[in-house]
């Protein structure tokens, strides 16, 4: 009854202790089943009654549990902190430690790879990223800091030389000694200098300046005048100074950064200036280099971009004249004169085609103002005796007439005169080539540009230029009509200012011959060279050849090489131009098909298997077979001798070129592939995005790079004619080279007869897309001849003579002549709003096979003029074009279509 009552009443029994641990355990149930049926608000509710009841001590034991449980105390800083101080923390880090750092966990990687931590040290050294990142895109900047420390050549001066080799032959300890007491004495002197100088000053000091730096505030204007030994000696201590800092900048070793520049700095302009005024017989070496650039220069901008500090550049106007532009460079010049100057402008192998109307070649140059021009300009660079030059950058060292023009302008200014000797491998490849004459142990267009920078520059400008021959090609027929349209407007307005309506009818004949006139003299004669105006030019031009014949004889015969030289440089270039080949390939293997069969072998595909064999296998067998031309090559120049062949190695290279016809016959399909696979897959179209036109890829995409297999056999064409040129006809090499011409000779007709092909193809595609309602014209061997403009008559009365019958017009039509077929279509004119441009429409009508095809001509008569008929199975046309020549040029070419159709 005891128990009973103890176990259900209200109160805890503390006399027995079993049945109290039993209630408690009860009451514990009791209420943590009541907590669980409680809603999250109860609960904080419950809880919070709960720690307001508790002693300092139970709140103790509360908090040691969650520290054991929890580690409330080890919390990780970045998931607390805001994120801005998060980074700065991290900003502190150097890069090794960011790397590592990133391995910790999620939340460090994500904040370690931001763009504001890397890109400062980025910047620092010079290496900008060159595109910009997308919203979405994080880790750009520390990938681009990852690129470029990986390229960066780390070797130590020991390990440099046995890997490269040295400049200079080792020298003794005797010299090594001697060179540091050099050293040593120019150095005291120096000091010497110096504190004489600082001697002279204090003497002159006004006694109120201190030697402090604070007391530059209370400078005089005007500074005291020193003795003449003491300006003397500070000027040659300038000069000592400066020629010391120079020899130690060319001792140091020039290591290079990923954008090509150098780790040390430039001398400013201003201390040049300085220096060559203080002393004038200080060293030439100190004058600064000039570089004049033609604005007709294809992206003369990043021409400009890439020329090196310290390098004073002008661009100048083509059109403006030899007095301007003599002005322009004694206005940049300031006074001095120039160690060397290059001139960048347009010309080839014969001529310089320096401004508008002044093409200078070997016929116009003894002109009275083409001759001052040059003696002026000889006149703002160093003599040939204190190691100044001129530089052409156009090749003017590959042909006789150019070498003729650089002896003539070296005996007229006493200066040098130099131009490239390359052979046209590419747009403005030459200016990397070997140079005529060249002394100064480089090629002269790295005294003035960078030439990552110039090499990249050259091969946009390849590019440039194929897209505007591309785009003149589609804008002639505008062009042409347009300047009709003016032509005849002209003429229109002339006669109508000085005829009456009644002669300008009557004389429809005259104003077409002046229209055509008009068009003839618009024509551009910037190609022209400037003709020599009157005979006493010329004679005296004669006389003054004859007067210096012996001097530019002897000239000459420093200028030229002969023939085994010449033939040297030309292997040397085919050797030069195979390896930059080679590593434009190499770039293709290692920056996109490496990292694509990476991801593939780690079970993070981007591409398929099939895909990446589609794409790289032509490329890499193309590679693996130019590395052994090119190894050929070296091997063969390191013991180079003129005895030696380089024909039976190009013959060898010859008889492998089924791996380039695999790559050829492939590649519209991996072009295709290429775009499918960026529209399809967004790892490989962000992979593209990542490493297409960078640094590494010397600005290309992969499909830039893949062009270079078909432009190469080009190059090789012409540096195999060169190297013909200058090999005797008993030498060994002679029957090789022959047969190596035309190995490459032929395997070129075949890609020019690919690309005509898929030409054609395409403008039978382009043909069908504009014209409306037009069948497929897609067929095998069908190709465009002509496209014809005509109008469509109609004759009231056929039953009358020719020459009376009367025709009106009623419709426009366009013939489209293949060379199977004849394609009807009606031509319309469109115009848009608020625009004067138009568009040509076309409609389609009908199309005749040609030999089902009758001509009937129509003679001229007083109601019609260039009419003929074309008569098919089911129609009739009457066309008339608008001048006899079209008319003659089109039936001509129709009935050799028809007969050459007929004859199949």
């Amino acid at each position: 009854m005891e128990s009973f009552h103890t176990r259900f009443s209200a109160w805890t029994p503390f006399s027995n202790k079993s049945l109290n641990t039993q209630l408690f355990q009860e009451r514990v149930a009791l209420i943590s089943h009541w907590f669980d049926l409680w809603t999250n608000k109860q609960r904080q509710e419950f809880l919070l009654t709960i720690f307001l009841r508790c002693t300092k001590s139970q709140l103790r034991f509360v908090q040691d549990w969650f520290s054991e449980r929890m580690q409330v105390a080890k919390v990780d800083f970045s998931t607390v902190l805001p994120r801005f101080i998060s980074l700065y923390i991290f900003s502190f880090l150097s890069p090794k430690d960011l790397c590592a750092a990133a391995q910790v966990s999620w939340p460090w990687k994500f904040l370690t790879e931001q763009d504001c931590l890397w890109m400062p040290k980025c910047v620092k050294f010079g290496w900008f990223l060159p595109y910009t990142p997308t919203d979405n895109e994080y880790g750009a900047w520390k990938r681009h800091y990852i690129a470029c420390v990986s390229h960066l050549d780390w070797l130590t001066p020991r390990e440099a030389a046995a890997t490269y080799g040295t400049l200079n032959e080792p020298k003794t300890e005797d010299e090594e000694l001697l060179e540091r007491q050099r050293e040593k004495r120019l150095r005291k002197r120096i000091w010497e200098e110096i504190a004489l100088r600082h001697k002279e000053l204090f003497k002159v000091r006004p006694p109120w300046v201190s030697g402090t730096c604070c007391s530059s505030v209370l400078k005089p204007r005007r500074q005291p005048r020193l003795s003449q030994t003491v300006r003397e000696r500070v000027g040659l201590h300038e000069a000592l100074e400066k020629q010391l800092v120079l020899t130690s900048l060319e001792i140091l070793p020039k290591r290079s950064n990923i954008s090509g520049s150098h780790s040390y700095p430039l001398l400013s302009k201003k201390y040049w200036h300085g220096v060559h005024k203080n002393d004038d017989s200080s060293s030439y070496a100190l004058r600064p280099h000039f570089i004049l650039i033609s604005s007709r220069i294809p992206a003369y901008e990043m021409l400009v971009e890439s020329v090196k500090a310290g390098v004073v550049s002008v661009v100048y106007e083509h059109s403006i004249t030899l007095e301007s532009l003599l002005y322009l460079i004694e206005k940049a010049l300031d006074g001095r004169k120039a160690q060397s100057m290059g001139i960048f402008s347009n010309g080839d192998s014969r001529e310089i085609n320096l401004l508008q109307g002044y093409k200078i070649g070997v016929k116009n140059l003894l002109r009275p103002e083409v001759r001052d021009f040059w003696e002026k300009l000889g006149s703002y660079v160093a003599t040939e005796e204190e190691g100044g030059h001129v530089d052409f950058f156009m090749p003017l060292g590959a042909s006789e007439a150019g070498t003729e023009v650089l002896s003539q302008l070296s005996q007229l200014t006493g200066t040098f005169f130099t131009a490239p000797t390359g052979i046209a491998t590419g747009s403005y490849q030459h200016i990397l080539s070997d140079w005529l004459g060249s002394q100064w142990g480089k090629a002269p267009s790295s005294i003035y540009f960078c030439e990552a920078k110039l090499q990249t520059w050259s091969s946009f400008t390849d590019f440039l230029e194929e897209t505007l021959k591309t785009v003149r090609k589609q804008l002639y027929p505008l062009f042409k009509e347009l300047q009709k349209s003016i032509s005849g407007r002209m003429i229109g307005q002339f006669m109508f200012d000085t005829m009456g309506m009644t002669n300008i009818l009557s004389n429809q004949e005259t104003a077409q011959a002046l229209a055509d006139g008009l068009m003839e003299l618009s024509k551009d004669d910037s190609e022209r060279s400037v003709v020599e105006d009157n005979s006493w030019d010329t004679k005296s031009r004669l006389s003054k050849n004859d007067l210096n014949v012996e001097a530019l004889i002897n000239l000459e015969r420093i200028l030229q090489k002969d023939s085994a030289e010449k033939r040297t440089r030309v292997v040397r270039e085919l050797l030069q131009s195979e390896r930059k080949y080679v590593q434009m390939l190499e770039i293709v293997r290692d920056v996109y098909f490496a990292p694509l069969k990476a991801a593939l072998s780690s079970n993070r595909a981007i591409l398929s298997a099939a895909n990446i064999q589609i794409l790289f296998s032509d490329i890499l067998q193309i590679l693996s077979l130019n590395r052994q031309f090119l190894d050929n090559l070296r091997d063969r120049l390191q013991e180079w001798d003129p005895a030696h062949c380089v024909g039976e190695i190009v013959t060898k290279f010859g008889s492998q070129l089924n791996t380039y016809t695999n790559f050829f016959n492939n590649y519209p399909v991996i072009l295709k592939t290429i775009e499918k696979c960026r529209e399809m897959i967004p790892a490989f179209r962000t992979f593209l995005k990542r490493h297409d036109k960078t640094i590494v890829t010397k600005m290309l995409s992969l499909p830039e790079l893949l062009l270079y297999p078909s432009r190469r056999f080009e190059e090789y064409l012409n540096l195999l004619y060169a190297v013909r040129l200058h090999t005797p006809a008993e030498h060994v090499d002679r029957g090789d080279l022959t047969t190596a011409i035309d190995q490459i000779k032929k395997y070129k007709g075949y890609i020019d007869q690919m690309k005509q092909n898929i030409n054609m193809k395409d403008h039978l595609s382009d043909i069908q897309r504009i014209i409306w309602g037009c069948p497929t014209l897609s067929e095998v061997n069908r190709y465009l001849i002509r496209v014809q403009d005509v109008a469509q008559l109609h004759c009231c009365d056929e039953e009358i003579s020719f020459s009376l019958r009367l025709y009106e017009h009623i419709h426009d039509l366009s013939l489209f002549l293949f060379n199977d077929a004849l394609l009807v279509s009606s031509r319309g004119t469109s115009h848009t709003p608020f625009e004067r441009t138009s568009k040509t429409t076309y409609q389609f009508i009908t199309s005749v096979v040609l030999h089902r095809l009758l001509i009937e001509n129509i003679p001229d008569s007083k109601y019609v003029k260039n009419a003929f008929i074309l008569q098919g199975p089911k129609y009739k046309w009457i066309c008339a074009t608008e001048v006899e020549d079209e008319k003659f040029l089109w039936l001509s070419v129709l009935r050799n279509a028809i007969k050459s159709s007929m004859e199949k």
